[in-house]
């Protein structure tokens, strides 16, 4: 890949095997915001042609520090509002618990177009489901499920406390860190990641005279795909296939579309059999559900068996209704989360089936992607209407009404 030198971007060039700032010192501040370097890359880096993945806005290349040696991954995006975006919501999040970080970020020309080159740890220890999938005989157990969906919970915990929604939680964006047992797994690509604080359209003179009650939440309903994406994966780690799926082959057919929106899953056998159906309340007695919630009462009682608690999260985690879905605070308090080192060490067929299905893994990721993608868009579309735009025929009635009146009020300026 060629970029354009120092001097071409008319910023002042590193002395060579100078140190690369953030790279060396290690990820940036938690919630950093840093302006890009504006010299090429390659000043600090060797660009290798090595594709490592592929992002939602740009590719993945395999690239090494000058001066350390230090193997990086470098994504390409280029220059854009969303590209922008993409690269704000990540910087504020690097450094998080179970996140990849960013080492240093680069503005350059490539192909006679700005671009923004996004230097992040390098994640050899490849995606979730694959680094089960070639465990063989090994048995995956219902602990390492449990201790797993913590970790992915965690990262999560993490952005939804700075009020950013990652909005596409799926199997390809969790990776580890290397091959090794005591990897750490992370999640990744930040390219639909969304701010959820409340924009500044309901100031004194600017307030909707009707909002639908599915528009009174949208900080939720950003919020609740990624509390979606924690019931399928969790799904799909007790069993080894998703809840949804299609049967004709379509990435998501009409009818996967429907069993989404009418919560249409179940929890056979003999797959299902496998997890646990030993009571360890025992274990639990000092948990207690945090604040209450959808579910709290059914999940509070003493009798209540793993299995069911296991599978009465998911339930919370996939409710047709996204107002109506788990918080990540009530995730994150759940037995079988907080206290996943009680959790038997029951094997499960997930492996088996994981690697019995290998042929069709791609699809299954394709499915999620794709249901993920018709949540965002059907998200995006509840908006607030602008009075000012507003074709509302009582509105405009009292519109011309007022304008006609002699004594016409003042009105507000929002600049």
């Amino acid at each position: 890949m060629d970029v354009e030198t120092a001097e071409d971007q008319g910023g002042p060039a590193p002395p060579p095997g100078a140190p690369c700032g953030t790279c060396l010192a290690g990820a940036p501040a938690l919630g950093g915001r840093r302006e890009p370097k504006k010299y090429a890359v390659t000043d600090d880096y060797q660009l290798s042609k090595q594709v490592l993945g592929l992002g939602v806005n740009g590719k993945v290349l395999e690239c090494f520090h000058r001066r350390t040696g230090q193997k990086c991954a470098l994504k390409l995006l280029y220059d854009s509002p969303k590209a922008r975006q993409e690269v704000d919501h990540h910087w504020q999040a690097s450094g998080g618990p179970h996140i990849v970080s960013i080492l240093d970020v680069y503005e350059n020309m490539h192909h006679n177009k700005r671009c923004l080159l996004i230097v992040m740890e390098c994640m050899e220890g490849g995606e979730l489901f694959s680094r089960i999938q070639e465990r063989g005989d090994q048995a995956f157990t219902e602990r390492e499920a449990a201790e797993i969906m913590r970790d992915i919970g965690t990262a999560i915990q993490f952005l939804h406390s700075r009020n950013i929604a990652h909005r596409d939680v799926k199997p390809e964006n969790l990776l580890y860190t290397s091959k090794e047992k005591d990897a750490v797994l992370k999640l990744t690509d930040f390219g639909f990641a969304k701010e959820t604080t409340q924009n500044a359209l309901q100031t004194p003179c600017y307030t909707p005279y009707y909002v639908a009650p599915e528009v009174l939440g949208p900080e939720k309903y950003d919020k609740s795909c990624d509390m979606w994406s924690l019931g399928v994966i969790m799904y799909i780690l007790l069993c080894g296939f998703p809840p949804f799926y299609s049967n004709t082959g379509q990435a998501i057919s009409p009818g996967m579309k429907r069993r989404i929106r009418l919560g249409q899953y179940g929890f056979p056998n003999p797959e299902w059999s496998e997890v646990s159906e030993d009571g360890i309340w025992e274990h639990m007695q000092s948990w207690w559900f945090m604040g209450g919630g959808p579910g709290s009462e059914e999940l509070c009682s003493p009798a209540t068996p793993l299995s069911s608690l296991a599978k009465q999260l998911i339930r919370l985690l996939l409710k047709t209704d996204p107002t109506e879905r788990l918080t990540i605070s009530q995730f994150m308090n759940h037995p079988w989360i907080n206290q996943s080192m009680v959790v038997p060490q029951t094997p499960l067929y997930t492996a088996r089936v994981l690697q019995e299905d290998k042929d069709h893994w791609d699809e299954v990721k394709e499915e999620m992607t794709s249901a993920l993608a018709t949540m965002r868009v059907d998200y995006d579309q509840v908006k607030i209407k602008d009075l000012k735009t507003s074709n509302n025929r009582l509105l405009n009635k009292r519109r011309k009404k007022q304008a006609g009146s002699s004594s016409a009020s003042q009105g507000c300026n929002n600049q």
